[in-house]
């Protein structure tokens, strides 16, 4: 009996948990993803903002097995590219699960996904715009978000984005990264680099 009562723990799902401003927050498990925070002893459901000061709370809370544990639940692609970041691991999460559709697109260029997080402090809104996210990417694919996402609509800074070596990308580096995609000199010379690593990154964000 002590063996199957183990065993029914370890099956059961994981619910990644953590505290902003001393109220509970939590993600429930695949395949009905729910961002809650606990109002008055009730779970309500929010929309999730990757840009909100709660992620960078949970970002210090949730720790790598309870990550791998809450993963083990999900399809292995979606598991697999949500691992592939360390810092913004969260607001991967809330992204795919958010635009599953944009899948392919984000494991091809996962430097897409920092810019999509921070879409409502990049775009400068009130509020998530996920569904506009979705609506956008199946009008015109990968070239109308970027536009949307105010990046240069080209292969070229598509190829640029897509050879950043560390795409976890911290949110103050987004905006000198946009800008500099629309400077000539930088793309001509990004376009040249194999890979765009820490050097490169930092004159871009210079």
């Amino acid at each position: 009996m002590k063996r199957r009562t183990i065993a029914k723990k370890i099956a059961e799902p994981v619910i990644l948990a953590w505290f902003h401003q001393n109220r509970p927050h939590r993600v429930t498990v695949w395949p009905d993803v729910r961002f809650e925070q606990q109002v008055d002893g009730r779970w309500l459901s929010v929309e999730p903002d990757p840009a909100d000061a709660s992620f960078a709370n949970a970002q210090e809370a949730l720790c790598p097995v309870t990550w791998t544990r809450f993963l083990s639940f999900f399809p292995r692609e979606i598991a697999d590219f949500v691992r592939g970041f360390r810092q913004g691991r969260l607001a991967a999460l809330a992204v795919i699960t958010r635009c599953p559709e944009l899948l392919a697109d984000l494991v091809e260029t996962p430097a897409l996904m920092p810019f999509l997080a921070a879409h409502t402090l990049l775009r400068g809104t009130e509020t998530p715009r996920w569904s506009e996210i979705g609506a956008v990417h199946e009008r015109g694919g990968v070239f109308a978000l970027l536009e949307w996402l105010g990046l240069p609509a080209t292969r070229e800074a598509l190829d640029i984005l897509g050879r950043i070596a560390e795409p976890d990308l911290a949110r103050c580096r987004l905006e000198p990264i946009r800008a500099r995609l629309w400077a000539p000199e930088y793309t001509w010379l990004l376009s040249r680099v194999e890979s765009v690593g820490e050097r490169e990154l930092a004159r871009m964000a210079a």
